[in-house]
């Protein structure tokens, strides 16, 4: 085992052994708290997801980031002694932290110092599954590794029981490290783009039917996997955890009205998402760049569902997405008290379609919803085809929708609606 891999195997098992955790929300002072406070809940819902089994916040009110510490000798002094008097395990800012920053608190808190990029990134390692997946977090660990490999070594050698000060083979070592991670990483970013060459031929050839794609989309949690598996029938994994899944499943659906669409269940956004990871991540959330349609779940059960539908459109933004169709659908209605929240989207946008992916409640309007927005990507047309093409026929019915068949001597006289691709093949066959 190299040097470094010595290193990712005590930061693992910095992990393994939290049981309480110390969260710390920072804001500016005079600004409102309730945003810091909902952040910082969330941030105890992902440190539940790693197995934490207990969390104590603390808020610290700044006038201005202080570069040694971001907040503060005075606030670090404060974190240091709850540490001591509640045997604190770990303590995880909220907010992105310098590596010097983290080193600094952690020399005076004496216990691990994360911040929410990290841990975030140790949940994404935790439920990777496929080898995309696994192969982008181990992309974004190292970008995100590399700036820090001087903390990482006095970090081991205070655990080791040497004097973090003190000057090393470790320190000789750093240099080594950086050059070996960087290999890695550009081994790794060849392995990436063969598995996305390989993405990018099964997204080609669902371009080529023509059927129109339709991408769930949302926050990190809203349902988006339970909306797939109750609409196509299928078994997508489904936990209550923050990002259970992170892999595109493409599911193909046939609507009520025999029109035929993909469904595509996509990553989990979430706000302060790790550029780090937006970078490693963006060949598989680029699949929504080559969606027709976007199908926007959001949670409306829980507190700041307008502050997590933002966040989500913000990352959309960064991949450059805009200019698409998109349903607003609000999720898990079952588990409200009033429809005021469903009221409040709908003063904001158009359309909004309430739904609960778990009992089915809406799904009447969504489909209905689903097959307008289909039917756009469609061409209704009249047809006389010859008994004897029979191929064509039965073409038609498979990839179209026949809305009304009759028959004139030898002749089929049907009236149609079909995906763009078949617009060439029935040129010859169209009745004016």
């Amino acid at each position: 085992m190299s040097d470094f891999e010595k290193i990712e195997q005590q930061e693992r098992s910095t992990f393994e052994n939290i049981k309480k955790a110390l969260l710390v929300g920072v804001h500016f002072s005079g600004c409102p708290t309730d945003s810091c406070r909902d952040h910082v809940k969330e941030l105890a819902e992902l440190a539940k997801t790693l197995g934490v089994e207990e969390c104590r916040e603390i808020y610290c009110p700044i006038k201005k980031m202080t570069a040694a510490t971001y907040i503060g000798s005075g606030k670090v002094e404060e974190i240091r002694d709850i540490v001591a008097a509640e045997k604190i395990d770990v303590v995880i800012f909220d907010d992105v932290i310098t590596p010097n920053q983290q080193k600094n608190i952690e020399n005076v808190a004496k216990v691990p110092v994360l911040d929410r990029t990290e841990v975030i990134l140790e949940i994404f390692a935790l439920h990777a599954r496929t080898k995309e997946a696994m192969l982008q977090i181990e992309m974004a660990k190292i970008r995100h590794q590399l700036p820090r490999l001087k903390r990482m070594w006095t970090h081991l050698s205070r655990q080791r029981g040497g004097s973090v000060s003190a000057r090393g083979a470790g320190e000789k070592q750093i240099e080594v490290d950086k050059r070996l991670l960087k290999q890695k990483l550009r081994s790794i970013e060849r392995e990436v783009k063969e598995v996305v060459k390989v993405r990018e031929q099964n997204r080609k050839g669902r371009l080529k039917t023509g059927v129109p794609t339709f991408s769930i989309v949302g926050y990190t949690n809203a349902g988006k996997s339970t909306l797939l598996n109750s609409l196509t029938g299928s078994e997508v994994l489904v936990e209550d955890k923050l990002f259970a899944t992170l892999d595109t499943t493409a599911r193909a659906y046939q609507l009520p009205n025999r029109s035929k669409i993909v469904l595509v269940d996509t990553v989990g956004f979430i706000r302060k998402l790790p550029h780090a990871l937006v970078k490693a991540f963006r060949s598989t959330l680029e699949e929504v760049c080559y969606t027709d349609v976007l199908i926007h779940l959001i949670d409306c059960s829980k507190k700041g569902s307008m502050e997590r539908f933002e966040a989500t459109m913000e990352v959309l933004k960064e991949l450059g997405i805009k200019d698409k169709p998109v349903m607003v659908v609000l999720n898990k209605v079952d588990l409200l008290k009033s429809k005021e929240q469903v009221r409040k989207f709908n003063v904001v946008y158009d359309n909004v379609i309430a739904v609960s992916a778990k009992t089915g409640e809406g799904f009447e309007e969504l489909l209905e919803v689903l097959e307008r927005e289909a039917a756009r990507f469609s061409k209704k047309a009249h047809l006389r085809i010859d008994q004897g093409n029979a191929r064509l026929i039965d073409e038609i019915k498979k990839e179209g929708r026949v809305l009304h068949t009759d028959y004139e001597g030898n002749d089929v006289l049907m009236e149609v609606e079909i995906p763009e691709h078949m617009e060439r093949k029935v040129q010859a066959f169209l009745v004016e």
